[in-house]
This record gives C-alpha cells, sequence and structure tokens, in this order.
C-alpha cells in the first residue's frame, strides 16, 4: 500500500492557465515503528519518484512545506511522513498553521495496528470507551480532510479526495491520510490508472453577472471607496490585474499581512498595512471609507481593528474571494470568483471617481513613506528594532525575501518593510506560531533558489526551534538569519503592560550565548552591536555561500506607534490592580465603537 501511495503521489500535476507543474517536490520525514517499514520502505524503494528529506522535528517539516507552498502560490508542497504517537502529535501545531493560512501540505502520520492483535502497543493511546481512537483523531480538527486507511485498497478513494482538497483554492489546507503500520506493508492489486500520470486543473471561476452588477452600482455611487488587498491577490497572480485596477480607477489600496506586496510600497495609491498593525494612511481611509472592495482577504480581527476600523454610517462591503466563506463576510456583496478574474472584470466596467479622493490618498502616501524613513533611521543604543528592519530593507534586493512569524516583529515589518515583489513578504501571521520562521524559511528559500532568503526572529521565537538550522544547512537552503535579542517576549510583554500586568511571565534575563548557539549548529554566527555593525554582517552574509545568523540586541521598550488602532483583549473585570482598572477602562471605551457590519 505504502509502495502504491508513493508512486501515486509522484504523478500528480496541477495545471493553471496552461502552465502544468508537479504537485509534490518530495516527502519530509522523521520515521520511527509507525512507518519505518511502510512509507520508510517505500521512499527508499522508489528514490527517483519521491524525493526524501531528513527535518529535526515533525512540527518544522510541516512549516517547511507551507513556506514551500506559500512561495509556490499553492500549487506545488510537499508530504510529510512521523511516526504513530509524538511524531503524530507534533504534526498538530503545523497542521493547524497551514489550515489556517489556506496552505496545503499532505500529512502521513503512522498509527496502530489495524489488526488491534498486539495492542495496547507502544503509544498507544487507550480510550476505555472506544477502540478507535489513536493520536491522530486530534488531527481532525486542523484537517480540511482527514482519514484513516483501514485495508490497503481504501488508499485508492482516500488519495484521490487528498489531492481533491489539496488542489481546490477555497478548500485547501492540511490533509491527514493515518496509516496504520499493518495496512501500510499489505500488498494488493492496484489499477494501473492509479499510478498513472493525473493532472489537476486549477480553474478560474469568474464573477457572477448578477451579483457583479449589484457591486458595480454600488461602486458608482461611492465617494469614498477603499481596496484591502488578501493573499488571495498573490496566490491567484492577481497583481498586474490589482495595478490596472488602481490605475484606472484611482481606488487606494490597503494590505493585510497576507496581501503585503500585492502593489509595490512606492506606488502612490499605496496605503500600505491595515488595521491593528496598520499606517496611519490606511487606517484613516478606512475610518472614513463609504466602500471597501476586500480581494482574497478572509477578513481576521487584526484586519478590521477587532470591528471598530470601519466607521462610516452606511460603509458597505464587496468580497472578491474564491471561498464562499470569505466572501459573505461583514454583509458584503459578495463575488465568489477568482480574484484575477474579478479584478479584470471591475477594470473593465464604467467609473467615476472623484479626483480629491485620489489626491488625499497620494497625499497620505507621501506622509507614511516619510514616517518609514524617520522609524528606520532612529540611531540609538541599543538600537531600535525598527531601525534593524530599514537595515535589513536596504541590504536586501528587490527579489529578496523576509520571512518572520511572531512576536512584535511581524508587526513592525507590517507596517515599515518596503514590499518590492509580490513574493518578497512571507511573514505567517494566521497562526503567528513561534518557531515558524526557520523551517518556514527553508521551505521559501527551497522554492526559490534564486532569491536570498532573510529570517527575522526574535529571541524567544528562535528557541523554539533552533535544530532546523542544521536542516538548512544539509539541504543546501542557504538562510540569512536576523536574530534581534530583546530579552524575553517583546510583543506580549508590551501587551501586558498596556493591561496592567507590567510585563508579567514576558521577561528573561539569561546569558544566552545566541552566537556559541548557532555555531554549534554548524551555522556561520556573528554578533553585531550596532546598526553599522549589522550593515557590515548583512553585505557579509550575502556573499556567503551558506547560512549565517547574525544577532543584534535592540531596546525592548522602543516600539512602533499603533497609528489609530485598537485590538480586542479583554482584561479583567475587577482588579486590585490600578493599571488594570484602567486598561479595563479604555477597553470599554473602544467596545463601544465595534460594530457587527451585518
Amino acid at each position: 500500500m505504502a509502495q502504491a501511495l508513493v508512486r501515486f503521489l509522484a504523478q500528480q500535476y496541477v495545471e493553471r492557465d496552461g502552465v502544468e507543474q508537479r504537485f509534490f517536490a518530495g516527502c519530509w520525514g522523521i520515521f520511527g515503528h509507525g512507518n519505518v517499514a511502510g512509507i520508510g520502505q517505500a521512499l527508499a524503494q522508489y528514490p527517483e519518484a519521491l524525493r526524501y528529506h531528513q527535518a529535526r522535528n515533525e512540527q518544522s517539516m510541516v512549516h517547511i512545506a507551507v513556506g514551500y507552498a506559500r512561495m509556490k502560490d499553492r500549487l506545488s508542497t510537499f508530504a510529510c511522513t512521523s511516526s504513530i504517537g509524538p511524531g503524530a502529535t507534533n504534526l498538530v501545531t503545523g497542521a493547524a498553521l497551514a489550515t489556517v493560512n489556506r496552505l496545503p501540505v499532505l500529512l502521513l502520520p503512522g498509527d496502530v495496528f489495524a489488526s488491534r492483535a498486539a495492542e495496547p502497543v507502544l503509544q498507544q493511546l487507550e480510550v476505555p470507551s472506544r477502540g478507535d481512537v489513536t493520536v491522530n483523531d486530534a488531527l481532525q480538527t486542523v484537517s480540511k480532510y482527514w482519514d484513516r486507511i483501514a485495508r490497503p485498497e481504501q488508499i485508492i478513494p482516500a488519495a484521490l479526495n487528498a489531492m481533491r482538497v489539496l488542489t481546490d483554492p477555497a478548500e485547501t489546507g492540511a490533509v491527514t491520510l493515518a496509516l496504520p503500520q499493518d495496512v501500510q506493508t499489505e500488498a494488493f492489486d492496484v489499477p494501473d490508472e492509479f499510478l498513472a500520470k493525473r493532472v489537476w486543473h486549477i480553474e478560474r471561476r469568474p464573477p457572477d453577472g448578477a451579483a457583479f452588477a449589484r457591486a458595480i452600482e454600488l461602486i458608482n455611487a461611492a465617494r469614498r471607496p477603499l481596496i484591502v488587498a488578501g493573499g488571495g491577490v498573490i496566490y491567484s497572480g492577481a497583481t498586474a490585474a490589482l495595478r490596472a485596477f488602481v490605475d484606472r480607477s484611482g481606488i487606494p489600496v490597503a494590505e493585510t499581512q497576507a496581501g503585503k506586496g500585492s502593489l509595490p510600497y512606492d506606488h502612490r495609491l499605496a496605503l500600505g498595512a491595515i488595521g491593528a498593525t496598520g499606517t496611519f494612511a490606511a487606517n484613516r481611509m478606512a475610518r472614513d471609507a463609504d466602500v471597501v472592495i476586500g480581494v482574497g482577504t478572509r477578513w481576521t480581527d487584526f484586519t478590521t481593528a477587532s470591528k471598530t476600523l470601519f466607521e462610516g454610517a452606511s460603509v458597505r462591503f464587496i468580497n472578491l474571494n474564491v471561498a464562499p466563506v470569505d466572501a459573505f463576510k461583514l454583509g458584503a456583496i459578495p463575488l465568489v470568483c477568482d480574484a484575477r478574474l474579478g479584478l479584470e472584470a471591475l477594470t473593465a466596467a464604467e467609473w467615476v471617481i472623484d479626483e480629491r479622493y485620489r489626491t488625499k490618498a497620494e497625499k497620505l502616501h507621501a506622509e507614511w513613506d516619510a514616517e518609514v524613513t524617520r522609524l528606520c533611521a532612529i540611531e540609538q543604543a541599543p538600537p531600535a528594532q525598527s531601525a534593524v528592519i530599514g537595515a535589513v530593507n536596504a541590504a536586501s534586493d528587490p527579489r529578496d525575501v523576509v520571512v518572520s512569524a511572531a512576536g512584535s516583529l511581524p508587526g513592525d515589518l507590517h507596517k515599515l518593510w518596503r514590499a518590492r515583489d509580490p513574493k518578497g513578504y512571507q511573514v505567517e501571521y494566521g497562526y503567528s506560531c513561534m518557531g515558524y520562521e526557520i523551517p518556514g524559511g527553508i521551505g521559501a528559500r527551497l522554492a526559490a533558489a534564486d532569491r536570498d532568503v532573510f529570517v527575522m526572529v526574535g529571541d524567544g521565537s528562535y528557541l523554539m526551534a533552533p535544530g532546523e538550522l542544521t536542516t538548512a544547512i544539509s539541504e543546501g537552503a542557504k538562510l540569512i538569519v536576523v536574530l534581534i535579542d530583546n530579552h524575553g517576549f517583546a510583543s506580549i510583554g508590551a501587551l501586558s503592560r498596556s493591561l496592567g500586568t507590567n510585563g508579567f511571565g514576558t521577561a528573561s534575563e539569561l546569558p544566552i550565548d545566541f552566537v556559541a548557539n548557532a555555531s554549534s549548529l554548524g551555522a556561520r554566527a556573528v554578533r553585531a552591536n550596532t546598526i553599522a555593525d549589522l550593515r557590515m554582517a548583512l553585505e557579509e552574509a550575502k556573499a556567503a555561500t551558506g547560512t549565517t545568523v547574525i544577532v543584534i540586541a535592540t531596546d525592548p521598550l522602543a516600539s512602533v506607534p499603533s497609528y489609530e488602532s485598537w485590538w480586542e483583549v479583554a482584561p479583567a473585570e475587577v482588579s486590585e490592580q490600578e493599571g488594570v482598572r484602567k486598561a479595563r477602562q479604555d477597553w470599554s471605551t473602544n467596545k463601544k465603537r465595534q460594530r457587527r457590519h451585518i
């Protein structure tokens, strides 16, 4: 069965716009008794069919697959195999990250014996009320498709269903096929058709005519329209269509985390980041907007500033999205369609947009650009994180990639990074998973070997998965890792202080030698004490052939402002701490600004 599955995966292709490519770039795996004799044997037997890659942690190998799929616009990914037990449960966090971010990855965890002859076996979870539960059931809630293969011939419908979901841009995410260790090794007569090349067509759905007519009517009546570009713009290859629409209509663009880079930062109608981690340019325009066109966004609370951002009394929404669940959010006119086709249809329609409104947006764009320059040029000791971001941005080429995920960095990067290429900004903020940064960077580099990948990671997140530096080195996936030592969990420390609890449980004064740690794992590691040191180290890292880690300490209190936005975290309703009582009052005030948009 395992041999049949490996050969099946090697023959899966996708095609979009006439371009065909292989869907699985290989299989990451860590072997144990649950998969070594099945999937492991099959990968060893057919190395030319599906290349095997060794990881150091099961969660990290899913992150690598996600980083790769993100760079490949969801048209290619990896399979990941683990043993039953802790290997399988280590997959759960990675699966959640993939599914939240709508990115495809196939998980192949081993499972207990289907025969149950020897149970309870090593690492088996015993549930007295049920005999069919294993730890793999924990993957059900974080998978878009889940199946347990109890007989070898069941792999045929299960594998086809897995591919159906993985290649569907509206449904994709983590897919789990739990493989009992005895069933993996059982023989059966495999139909030739199952092992033949199969091409999955990725359709581009046009908008519904009636819904489109309603959208056009609403836009033509608008005086202060705004576009919010999400990840769907980039995944569908719709950035050129977005620019054409913007140039013709004069409607300004704000970007979500996943959508950053949809429009180059220097376009005069690019307002930058929106929401809780947004710019004052985007948030001010959003506050007064009367029509908001969301393209490929799932409207998270960070994007809407916990539903306080769009304050217009009669504000209406139009959503272009391949996923109906997203298209119908905020009481929108839903255009369930491909982002590129939807934007092209909008561009072809007739408009009348107030020139004064365009001028206002262009003025805010220029003011924000000056603010970014100011923040990135701050000189102090220890340096501000904004100055570090500015130095890395300046050292990177337009097509280079920045990767980050958790802590204070994603918010600051969302505001300050000057994106010049649609694939140059890869910040995982759907799940904001600590430890994603280095493996996500590996995936990005494997997908785009002609680009330098700058991994920006805080000390707290780095300590979650430093071992993947060895994976980067063994795979020849050169990374430039900028490790910011701000002595703990800076993001939550700031949040804690804002909520009146004075950074409780978020600071660390342990004397960790990060340079020695990274060096011991095989990386070239250096310390930068100043921004000038950092600039020099970045140039040397770019010239180097292998992975470099640059450690720089920053001031955890030198933060970037929130720019007229709010994110809801509820403080205690009653407290003996004065700061908490004050935070509760502020929360109550902002809570009154929330809107349902139904």
